[in-house]
């Protein structure tokens, strides 16, 4: 077999790929491998929804205490957005004066570099410190972080009973927060509706001003004894390190009642001499978060407090692998909650949008490859529809396997794009396999050898075949240049097209002459007419 390869001639690189794989015993391990590596892509490859659209932008915030509006928006206002107009491909900006601070939004262009985007913005900023007004504090620089301020994960905490305080639900829901910021890839986490524990002090103003005491003094003698100030010495002689101080003094609301706030006539003034002092929650805060669902009864309850724990992911991971670690970790936690009468609903799972959007779309693509594979049996014959059939899953696994490497998602914009050209990723393999097919049927094939048709079979279309798909790639190149939301939106089309139709070539060239040196045999009919052209010629000259 060896000495008729080497004896065929090959002009293009289809048939020196069929020369080569034809007989090695590297194709069916390699066909194996392929196959393996782009199922285990298919599973470790993060997967989403939709793909990460790229929007950056800032704020930035200046105080200056004592400033009107009017004089926040002449001296720090205007000049800042006059600034920040200077940096190349900002889109919006929008200041806000208020009284004591300014504050300016800043938009890119979408699909911006973030993280260039925000070096810019703090750069221009730290620029022009010294235009800033006298008075003026430290400018705040925050930048939009989109990729962990949407959650993948909502979680509605709520009381089982009245008994059930707003202090014992935050505690709770505070430690279980804790042990969710431990989980791989979870970026951030926030609390939403919550209320939490504090002393609530209310100032009867008339006994303040019967002690001639001001509500600074106040302050200042509760903002004195609610901090741990240890004083650290040296060293000893074994190395250790010896510190003193005080434990924090307010511990309950006795130390609260029990504050000196000032001395009158000689006697100290305790803070439960001029006010009310109660242990709450933060009143103040007026936002609440309530929910309403379905019991196991299938009855409604309805306006229940609820706190939400809001969970982000780290960019480029995979969102079901993330959602389904924080659902484990809120079984091990079940217990607690219920034994302290707080019950919970996954008000928004992302990772299970995300996994059902991609399957559903995997099973839509297997159908299309089954229609495709009943299509070419009744053209080509079931041999021939079986080694194009292959093609299909040896063709998206190297690309799935390539997106994977090049930081890429599964979404439904990537599979739409795999489904989209469908069509074109079998033209190779139908291409070669009718090349195949009209070679073993010409008057001509009963003298040659079976690698030998399939061999020149293949080089006889490379050339155009590898014109015509590059033709195909270079009409998907103009979507990649399209901008804003859109082009944010398609991009996965121009990146997964041209990739799946080189892969086409590939295989094509690789297992078609391959397999069909296994399944399709020449024609018997060939031989017979052969050998009766021969008989007839014969006679003829006898």
């Amino acid at each position: 077999m060896k000495n008729i390869e080497n004896k065929i001639s090959t002009t293009d690189i289809a048939g020196k790929l069929a020369k080569y794989f034809l007989h090695s015993p590297l194709t069916p391990v390699l066909a194996v491998f392929i196959l393996a590596l782009g199922y285990l892509a298919l599973v470790v490859t993060p997967r989403e929804e939709n793909p990460q659209i790229s929007i950056s932008g800032g704020t930035v915030i200046v105080a200056m205490p004592g400033a009107t509006p009017k004089e926040i928006e002449n001296v720090i206002v205007n000049p800042l957005e006059r600034k920040l107009k200077e940096i190349k491909g900002i889109e919006h900006i929008y200041g806000i004066a208020m009284k004591n601070v300014g504050v300016v939004n800043v938009m890119y262009y979408i699909g911006q570099d973030r993280e260039k985007s925000n070096f810019k913005l703090y750069d221009k900023v730290m620029q022009n410190m010294d235009k800033m007004p006298k008075g003026a504090m430290k400018p705040i620089i925050k930048p939009f972080d989109i990729d962990i301020d949407i959650p993948i994960v909502t979680v509605a905490f709520y009381p089982k009973s009245k008994k059930v305080t707003n202090i014992v639900m935050y505690k709770t829901i505070r430690n279980f927060q804790q042990k969710i910021n431990s989980i791989k890839n979870v970026a951030k986490t926030t609390l939403k509706g919550v209320h939490k524990e504090q002393f609530n002090i209310f100032i009867n103003l008339y006994k303040l001003r019967g002690y001639h005491i001001s509500l600074g003094q106040v302050v200042s003698a509760l903002k004195s004894l609610s901090y741990d100030a240890p004083d650290i010495k040296d060293r000893t002689k074994k190395g250790k390190l010896v510190i003193f101080g005080i434990k924090n003094a307010i511990e309950n609301i006795n130390d609260v009642k029990n504050i000196i706030i000032a001395q009158y006539m000689g006697s100290p003034i305790y803070l439960k001499d001029i006010a009310t002092v109660k242990d709450g929650i933060n009143f103040q805060d007026k936002r609440s978060a309530y929910i309403s669902f379905k019991n196991k009864e299938n009855k409604w309850t309805t306006n229940i407090k609820q706190v939400t724990l809001t969970i982000s992911k780290l960019k480029g991971t995979n969102a079901v692998f993330v959602a389904n670690d924080i659902k484990k970790e809120l079984k091990k936690y079940k217990k607690e909650l219920n034994k302290k009468g707080i019950g919970y609903i996954i008000t928004r799972n992302y990772g299970k949008r995300a996994n059902a959007a991609v399957n559903e779309l995997v099973m839509h693509l297997l159908i299309s490859i089954i229609i495709i594979a009943v299509v070419l049996i009744f053209v080509l014959g079931w041999r021939e529809s079986l080694i194009v059939t292959f093609a299909v899953p040896a063709i998206f696994s190297i690309t799935i396997f390539i997106d994977y490497m090049t930081g890429q998602s599964i979404n439904r914009i990537t599979l739409f794009a795999l489904i989209l050209s469908l069509g074109l990723l079998v033209d190779a393999a139908i291409i070669v396999i009718e090349n195949i097919h009209r070679h073993l049927h010409s008057h001509d094939s009963i003298d040659k050898d079976m690698d030998e048709i399939l061999i020149e079979a293949t080089d006889e279309i490379g050339a155009p075949t590898n014109i015509a798909t590059f033709a195909i790639i270079l009409t998907m190149i103009p979507m990649a240049f399209v901008g804003q939301m859109m082009g944010q939106f398609m991009k996965p089309i121009p990146e997964n097209v041209p990739i799946a139709l080189i892969a086409s070539l590939v295989v094509a060239y690789i297992f078609t002459p391959y397999l069909s040196r296994l399944l399709l045999k020449k024609p018997k009919m060939h031989h017979h007419e052969h050998h009766f052209d021969k008989d007839k010629i014969n006679g003829d000259r006898k």
